[in-house]
């Protein structure tokens, strides 16, 4: 298999210099199927600035409206969000308010309804707003007061927290939430951002994976099989996991770029991986 970069290949020559690190919010929506859980992901179209060509699930980088965010909350408060990720109540609530924007711009489930117990039931009628926000023509809470619909925070759990590794031209803290998707509605691939999109049992995406059929970076790699261990959502749901922040590291070894993180056993020597192949010069 080819190498195949996180970076965009004029982003090279910044591979090694100090660079800035941008919060992250990803989100891995579950429903239950047939055959056990099933996690919606999306194959990043190639050529993107970050990690291009690779399935990943829904989410992206925590947009200045989403810090300047006021808007209706139902859940947790923000000191809760804050605890938990150990970060301050103002990065919480951006994090937040980014993992419920970044799943309704990606996959068209909205995670909000018109009051603190209840969810949108049809997010399609939305779907000219979701545009806007997508062109960032519209902000977030803007379209929350406009609608008069309130962020359910209860419906999202924290569950993991990445950061890119030092070495890479775009570095980002990601925090990693999961949330079951509300009843009626449906996770699309109807965004610029995805090539190809499905639902997918964790152990149908890892034996994927080991076939050559798609490349896991390592913290999709993770999530996946700590995932194919529950039996159901609301067992995930009810499962509060440790949250430490992983920092990964990129080393060489006989002119291959290697990662190293918690957890590594069975993500080498099995499927295609983001450094094979190639020389780290």
């Amino acid at each position: 298999m080819a190498y195949v970069s996180l970076m965009a290949p004029d982003d090279s020559q910044h591979s090694q210099r100090d660079t800035p690190i941008r919060d992250a919010s990803t989100v891995v929506l579950l429903r239950d199927g047939h055959a056990g859980i099933e996690v919606f992901l999306q194959r990043r179209v190639k050529g993107m600035a970050f990690a291009g060509g690779m399935t990943v699930f829904p989410g992206g980088g925590v947009d200045a409206s989403d810090v300047e965010a006021e808007i209706a909350w139902a859940g947790p408060g923000v000191e809760w969000w804050a605890e938990r990720f150990a970060t301050d109540e103002a990065r919480a609530r951006a994090l937040v308010c980014a993992a419920a924007r970044e799943t309704f711009e990606e996959c068209g489930v909205l995670l909000a309804g018109p009051s603190i117990d209840t969810v949108v039931d049809d997010s399609t009628r939305y779907t000219q707003a979701r545009g806007l926000l997508e062109r960032r023509e519209l902000s977030f809470s803007e379209f929350l007061r406009r609608e008069d619909l309130v962020l359910r925070s209860d419906l999202l759990r924290p569950w993991a927290n990445w950061i890119t590794p030092v070495g890479e031209g775009r570095r980002y803290d990601t925090r990693f939430f999961v949330a079951a998707a509300p009843d009626g509605q449906k996770a699309d691939g109807a965004t610029s951002e995805a090539e190809q999109v499905g639902w997918w049992t964790p152990a149908q995406a890892l034996d994927d994976w080991r076939a050559q059929g798609s490349v896991l970076l390592p913290p999709t790699w993770s999530q996946l099989t700590a995932l194919a261990e529950f039996g159901s959502v609301a067992d995930v749901l009810a499962y509060s996991p440790r949250i430490e922040a992983i920092l990964p590291t990129l080393t060489n070894e006989d002119g291959r770029v290697h990662v190293e993180f918690p957890g590594q056993d069975g993500y080498y020597g099995a499927g295609p991986h983001p450094w094979a192949s190639q020389s780290a010069e």
